[in-house]
């Protein structure tokens, strides 16, 4: 009886400590968890195609026919094709940072965005409050994303509450 009950508060014990572990392992700098989203219209990145930035290397506006409900937004696309490949996966498509300006992130706070100020780095877009912020986030883009990496945890945890 003391083995079961042994071998029972190990597996116990080692069950408690991955949850602990998964719980404490550093998050991706995507979206998961916190989407800006426009107060009046609930749409992400003001109504833009995300996919496009990777595909069509560019900002295109989103087409209410083609929208997709994701982390409690509402995304639009120029094309059901955009869709379908956001719907498939979208923490390959959306911007880092819930969406939210990622000089803002890098300097502690959150900043709404302009869709026309936007990179995409290492496959992932990134977005800024405005074309001169974003000339301000380019002058040192991997030690910004850095810093952004660093402050999201705590930022995403402030808008979730």
């Amino acid at each position: 009886m003391a083995t079961f009950h042994h071998r029972t508060i190990t597996v116990l014990g080692s069950l408690l400590l991955g949850l602990a572990l998964a719980v404490a392992a550093p998050q991706p700098a995507s979206a998961e968890g916190v989407v800006n989203a426009s107060s009046w219209s609930g749409s992400a990145i003001e109504g833009y195609d995300p996919v496009a930035y990777f595909e069509e290397g560019k900002p295109v506006e989103g087409d209410s026919d083609h929208a997709h409900e994701w982390m409690d937004a509402t995304w639009y696309f120029a094309s059901a094709e955009n869709r379908d490949l956001f719907a498939a996966d979208p923490e390959r498509y959306a911007p880092q940072y819930g969406g939210y300006c990622a000089w803002a992130v890098a300097n502690g706070y959150t900043a709404e965005i302009d869709p026309q100020a936007w990179a995409v780095v290492d496959d992932k877009l990134y977005l800024n409050y405005s074309l001169d912020v974003q000339k301000q986030w380019q002058q040192d883009v991997p030690g910004h994303i850095t810093k952004a990496d660093a402050n999201w945890p705590d930022i995403r945890a402030e808008l979730a509450d």
